[in-house]
């Protein structure tokens, strides 16, 4: 059974930090892809991170530069490391881990229940 668990949410005020955790059960970890997406208007989510099978790492354009993604194979965690943070970054934060095996593009089939970020101004 996969889990998922998103922590290190809170409340902070702009240009702020905060750093994610996403603790996983799942097996194979090292050979899924990761990544963390939040809800964007007029969509229930978007990526803003991932790592890839291979350690490729990708961000949102919008994140770029201020988020970092990371993870600790040994201890199945994903993390983020979210820095000078906008209101607009105010959203409910998800990890996601893909199918197993990878074959091409991340198919992302796992969720956690999401970690609250909220930036004030």
């Amino acid at each position: 059974q996969v889990q998922l668990v998103e922590s290190g949410g809170g409340s902070v005020q702009a240009g702020g930090s905060l750093r994610l955790s996403c603790a996983a059960s799942i097996t194979m970890y090292s050979a899924r892809c990761m990544g963390w997406f939040r809800p964007a208007p007029g969509q229930e989510r978007v990526e803003v991170a991932r790592i890839d099978v291979s350690g490729t790492i990708t961000y949102a354009d919008s994140v770029k530069g201020r988020f970092t993604i990371s993870k600790d194979n040994a201890k199945k965690t994903l993390y983020l490391q979210i820095n000078s943070l906008k209101p607009e970054d105010t959203a409910v934060y998800y990890c996601a881990a893909s199918k197993w095996p990878v074959v091409g593009r991340c198919d992302f089939a796992y969720w956690g229940q999401g970690t609250q970020v909220t930036v004030s101004s």
